[in-house]
């Protein structure tokens, strides 16, 4: 004998009211116009006015972004922030694409203790960086002058490196702290390559180069431009590391001066909120500049 199944009850969507989906997102909603959408409408009417400390305030309109044009320390600050950009693209980049070529050998012996040997120094702040960096290109102590006049004993011992060359021992900061992280984005890109494709192409007689060029880089191309667009990104919001590295200033004669610097000092060591904001909003629509053309060419690409 069979038994008759049990209907079921379906519930209708209809049955919820229809302020119920805005009572679910409002705590989002919330947090996000709060502490961000405010924020930024508050950033972008300051921008249009010149502050005298926390509650004088006098409307200029443009003359902020005028002045911005017209001062040299704010281009320095750009120039600084450009050549440091170039040589965490062009140096950084590259070296990190050859460190996780040379660690996804599968022949490699001990590769997962070199991997984490060389992603270890992102574990870090930069902070932590910045003071263990003033300490390496020290005078005489230092760790990169010691070993020099070691080796080379025509070395000048006393060689300033924070004095002379502020920019390149920046680079040279950044790229001990962040080849390791840039590393595993291509380590992971290069996981998904097919090897079936690249021994093929070996066995048609393809040399390594036109393998990396036509097999490899076409199929990591989408995480090497993510890579590309995170390393501007931060490039032009360094702040932390030559704050630190300089010992709270912005080095001889501004040959540390970043953009965000320039904006810390004009906003809170200066006071004038007004003019921070209207360089902060320069800063933000640059990036945003960068960031759609990336995404044309990625696009363009695909």
């Amino acid at each position: 004998m069979r038994t008759s199944r049990p209907t079921l009850t379906r519930v209708s969507i209809r049955a919820f009211p229809a302020w119920a989906p805005w009572f679910f997102i409002a705590p989002f909603l919330t947090v996000f116009c709060v502490f961000t959408l405010w924020p930024l409408a508050r950033s972008l009417v300051l921008s249009f006015q010149q502050t005298y400390g926390p509650g004088t305030t006098e409307f200029v309109g443009f003359d902020n972004f005028a002045f911005m044009l017209q001062d040299p320390l704010f281009w320095k600050a750009a120039r600084n922030t450009a050549l440091f950009t170039c040589g965490s693209i062009f140096l950084q980049l590259p070296l990190a694409l050859g460190l996780a070529l040379l660690l996804n050998r599968s022949g490699l012996r001990g590769r997962a203790f070199f991997r984490l040997v060389f992603f270890s120094p992102s574990l870090v702040g930069l902070v932590f960086v910045g003071i263990l960096f003033a300490l390496v290109f020290e005078k005489r102590t230092g760790l990169v002058n010691y070993t020099l006049h070691a080796l080379i004993a025509s070395f000048d011992p006393e060689f300033a490196w924070l004095q002379n060359y502020v920019l390149t021992s920046l680079i040279l900061a950044a790229l001990w702290l962040y080849i390791g992280l840039n590393m595993v984005y291509f380590l992971a890109a290069l996981q998904s390559v097919s090897r079936d494709l690249v021994e093929a192409a070996s066995i048609d007689g393809a040399n390594a180069w036109q393998r990396f060029r036509h097999i490899v880089l076409p199929e990591i191309l989408p995480v090497a431009g993510l890579v590309f667009l995170m390393s501007i990104i931060g490039s032009f919001q360094l702040f932390e590391l030559p704050w630190v590295l300089l010992n709270n200033t912005s080095g001889p004669d501004n040959r540390g001066l970043t953009l965000v610097m320039y904006l810390y000092q004009t906003g809170f060591l200066t006071g004038d909120l007004g003019y921070a904001s209207a360089v902060g909003w320069v800063i933000a629509l640059v990036l945003a500049g960068i960031a759609l053309l990336h995404r044309g060419y990625m696009r363009s690409r695909e």
